[in-house]
This record gives structure tokens, sequence and C-alpha cells, in this order.
């Protein structure tokens, strides 16, 4: 039997929209998504509805979180919390490990959230180099093997082409991009991994002309 791994970075965020949130935030390497981002994820749970997706795995930034959220309104499913799809810890980015809220208030705010889940990957600050592109990839590899099943991974620009190219290691001679709320999906048939879709972005009504990581 085949089995199918969507991979999707998160919506558009609210520092991208409103630049001043950062002097503020209380943690400003956890940015919300923004209003618009908020209708790009409620498209994109519409886009997986009826894709027969079991279980939701998301990066535990808050824009990750959200991002998830809304797909696992439209799915009926939880989320499962992984620390292997976060950002990018990029010490060029941000100057330590980023503060993220504890999983018990993300739980009481998203119900959705399953708390007994423990991450498979704990990733470490910094991060440099390929350290982000290999570490989403082992984790991608490791839920798709772990599970077994149809499942959906939200991470970040880095994470979301990292998990591509854990899955096929070919896809690393494409210029992959990850825009903001894309979908790649990949079906393993045998033994091997096919990208069906490579950053599709039909399911969005705006999408941003210029993507951006950071």
């Amino acid at each position: 039997m085949s089995q199918t791994v969507w991979i999707a970075r998160h919506a558009n965020r609210l520092d991208f929209v409103n630049p001043e949130w950062f002097n503020t935030a209380d943690r400003p390497y956890d940015p919300p998504l923004s209003d618009d981002g908020l209708m790009q994820a409620r498209e994109l749970g519409l886009r997986l509805q009826n894709e027969g997706i079991k279980k939701i795995f998301a990066s535990p930034f808050l824009r990750t979180v959200q991002t998830a959220n809304a797909v696992a309104e439209s799915l009926d499913l939880s989320i499962h919390l992984e620390w292997g799809l976060c950002e990018w810890l990029n010490p060029e980015w941000m100057p330590s490990m980023p503060e993220t809220l504890p999983l018990e208030t993300l739980a009481e705010k998203y119900p959705r959230i399953n708390r007994d889940y423990t991450s498979r990957v704990v990733p470490s600050y910094p991060e440099v180099d390929d350290a982000c592109i290999d570490r989403s990839g082992k984790t991608a590899k490791q839920l798709a093997a772990e599970f077994g099943e149809d499942i959906l991974l939200v991470g970040h620009g880095a994470s979301a082409i990292g998990s591509v190219v854990g899955l096929q290691p070919k896809a690393a001679e494409k210029e992959l991009e990850a825009a903001l709320c894309c979908l790649y999906k990949l079906v393993k048939r045998e033994r091997t991994w096919e990208v069906e879709l490579w950053g599709d972005r039909s399911h969005l009504s705006e999408r941003e002309t210029v993507i951006r990581y950071n």
C-alpha cells in the first residue's frame, strides 16, 4: 500500500505584515499569524479535506501551531507538537534559543494539541550550515516510518524543504522554494518516495510575490 506525506509551511506571520511588532513583543522570535495568515491557514484546511490524512505534526512555534490548528479543525484531528520540525535555529537570525509558549499554555488555547506526545527529534541551538535541513529530514523519515499512515507536517521554510529532501534526496537537485502556506505532497510506492506536488499554492486566494524566510 502507498503512503502519503503532506508538508506545509506556516501561513503569513504578523511581523511580516507589521515589522514594528518585533520591537515590543514578549517573544519576538515567536510571532502569531497575521489576519491574512489566518485566512490562508483556513484555506489550507479546506484544501486538505478528504485527503485521508490521519495525523498532524507541527513545529511548536505559534505560527505553525495556529496553521496546524486551522487544518485540525477542518479535518477533526489532533495536533502533535514536534520540535524536529521547528524553525532553523540560525544564530544570525536570533541571538539565543528562541522562547516559545509552554506546552500546557498552548494546549489550553488550542485543545486539539496532544499533551501526551513527545518529540521524536530535539534540536539544539545554534544550528549552522545544513543542520536544519538534516534535522528536519531525519524527523520526516522517522515520523513516516513510525506511524506508517498518511500524515501532515507543518513547519517553516527551511524545515519544510528539509523534510522534502529527507524523504526524497534527489529533490535537492531542484531549487526548492517554500512559500507561505505552500504544499508539498510525497507518495511512497514500494520503497521510493515520489514528489507529486512541489510547493503548490493553488489553494490560496492571496499569495506573496517575494518569498521571505526571515
